[in-house]
């Protein structure tokens, strides 16, 4: 039997735009076509599609699944064991994290508020350091007396809420640049724009302005540059740039 590029997009839940992309780009490319030219996809390309799609839900970029998939050297059994092992990690991973909410509910019911270890266990090495140094450089700042404001209010729960709500963001960063998304696009502009509003939930009022200025700072700190270079090679600049192309948006239409 032979599918439609529409019957694919169905079964496998992805858009006929995905589909084409993946065809572009001769990732999955349908071994078959209509006398008028449309794309017919056999079950050999559906177990490819399958193949992809798995290596996406882990995170791999289209040009690591493509070198995958075709290392003539691989054969399907281990492919499945590799498939396997990564998903036992995830397993694992999800499991670690699911304890770790666990706990953060726990924190909640007791009323726990989040200690300086605590801080150091949810948000990693570096944190106090960089606390001190935020206080230090926009102590004065009413932004900074409205982030405190809220923050004194948080709970461990709350934290591993933000910190999990900012992963996300830095994986969704991570997969639009490997993914090719350009950086002015509406895609691009809609995750600036969920970055700020992330900012302005749970921190303090972030205007357009003051998150373009944020955009800036990230190719102009180093330390903001290697942050977002280290979730994906070459994400600063892209976000910097999505973040000045969300503000200016936004200022056109307020014009």
């Amino acid at each position: 039997m032979s599918y439609s590029v529409g019957q694919v997009s169905r079964f496998a839940k992805v858009t006929v735009r995905t589909l084409h992309h993946y065809d572009e780009i001769k990732l999955l490319s349908p071994r078959g076509r209509t006398p008028s030219g449309y794309r017919r996809y056999d079950d050999a390309d559906l177990d490819r599609l399958q193949q992809i799609l798995f290596y996406r839900e882990l995170g791999f970029s289209l040009d690591d699944i493509a070198s995958i998939l075709d290392d003539s050297d691989v054969s399907p059994s281990e492919h499945l064991r590799r498939q396997h092992r990564l998903l036992t990690e995830r397993i694992e991973r999800l499991k670690e994290m699911a304890a770790s909410v666990e706990h953060a509910l726990e924190a909640r019911k007791m009323g726990i508020q989040l200690t300086p270890e605590e801080k150091f266990e949810v948000f990693g090495e570096g944190y106090v350091d960089y606390e001190d140094e935020a206080q230090e450089r926009w102590g004065e700042t009413d932004a900074w007396k409205q982030s405190q404001k809220r923050a004194s209010k948080y709970t461990k729960a709350d934290w591993v809420e933000i910190k999990a709500a900012a992963d996300e963001l830095d994986r969704r960063i991570g997969a639009a640049v490997r993914g090719g998304v350009a950086a002015d696009s509406e895609e691009a502009m809609q995750l600036a724009e969920d970055h700020r509003l992330h900012i302005g939930h749970w921190f303090y009022d972030c205007s357009h302005a003051m998150h373009r200025c944020m955009g800036e700072m990230y190719m102009a700190d180093p330390r903001f540059t290697e942050y977002y270079e280290k979730i994906v090679p070459g994400g600063a600049a892209w976000f910097r740039t999505a973040v000045v192309a969300n503000a200016d948006r936004a200022e056109a239409a307020q014009a």
